[in-house]
């Protein structure tokens, strides 16, 4: 039996709601604004304090930041750098693979040298190699406990830039040996096993397979390694090298201006760490190839995406609006 028609009501199955009046209430944090605006402050506080105190003496930083001397010292800390790094991870690589070896003498001799010269402070073993020549006056070169081909005077050869080099490399091998061991053991070892079974020669396992997944591990590591030597380099100014920090001492030995000529170094060491930094961030998105579908974009890449955007879109809509 119907209702009557008076007590009949229409029911709407779907009713069109125009999103242009709805309101997106974003939510309120408060104390991340207070924060925000407490950090501000100091930092302005600060920026004020560089712009306006007279000690910090902008005038002189100017003129010596970019001086002939400065510079030379500057490309001495570069080449004692690269040298240092270059022949510590050449070194420490033939460590690594001796302490992962199956050879009971490699493992041994590679682990007392990493022992040995993680035990020794650096500048220690750089004021031994500086002082070498008073151990032995002449090296030759021949048979081991015979007859020597030819000899030459230590004096002559090690120099104080390359004691310098040998005492960087030799202490940088001891500890990027350990980075390297870490990470080719941090590569699955059933990838190796089924490269075996393959029958994949074991140079392209290890090139192929075992480095390209080990890198993730070394590079952090190893970033931070080159980054702390380069910074290391001001220890060889008790040696007398004319290296950044050396040299700026000697200005402000003069001139008496510390806080300037310190400023100098602290701004140029600023400055290359930096580009270390930006190098570091390029080789680990290479090798992070294989461990994602598509990388993360570059921040130049997400810069220009965001221009494209804007200058497409105009004024891009609130986050969370509707359109």
């Amino acid at each position: 039996m119907s209702a009557p028609a008076e007590f009949r009501t229409t029911i709407p199955v779907h009713e069109h709601l125009d999103d242009s009046n709805l309101v997106v209430a974003p939510t309120r944090h408060p104390w991340r604004w207070a924060t925000s605006a407490a950090v501000l402050i100091v930092v302005a506080q600060f920026a004020h304090g560089l712009a306006t105190n007279p000690g910090w003496d902008w005038p002189t930083f100017a003129q010596y930041f970019t001086a002939a001397s400065v510079l030379a010292a500057l490309w001495m800390t570069i080449k004692l750098t690269l040298w240092g790094t270059i022949l510590g991870f050449a070194l420490g690589a033939l460590l690594a693979v001796g302490r992962l070896s199956n050879n009971p003498v490699l493992q041994v001799v590679s682990w007392t040298y990493i022992w040995a010269f993680r035990s020794i402070p650096l500048i220690v073993q750089l004021l031994f190699w500086f002082n070498i020549a008073y151990l032995y006056r002449t090296l030759s070169v021949g048979i081991p406990f015979g007859p020597g081909f030819f000899s030459f005077n230590v004096t002559g050869v090690i120099s104080g830039f390359t004691a310098a080099v040998l005492g960087l490399a030799l202490h940088q091998a001891a500890y990027s040996a350990e980075i390297i061991r870490a990470g080719i053991i941090s590569v699955d070892p059933g990838q190796v096993e089924a490269a075996n079974a393959l029958g994949i020669p074991r140079g392209r396992q290890f090139f192929r397979i075992v480095l390209p997944q080990a890198m993730r591990s070394i590079l952090p590591n190893a970033a931070n390694e080159v980054i702390s030597l380069f910074k290391g380099t001001s220890i060889v100014s008790t040696m007398a090298i004319a290296e950044l920090f050396y040299q700026v001492q000697v200005v402000f030995g003069r001139n008496g201006r510390v806080v300037p000529l310190l400023m100098v170094a602290t701004v140029w060491y600023i400055i290359l760490t930096t580009f270390l930094s930006i190098v570091q961030y390029y080789v680990e998105r290479h090798y992070a190839r294989g461990s994602a579908r598509a990388l993360p974009l570059t921040p130049w890449q997400k810069a220009t995406a965001k221009y494209r955007e804007i200058r497409d879109n105009g004024v891009g809509a609130p986050r969370g609006a509707t359109r």
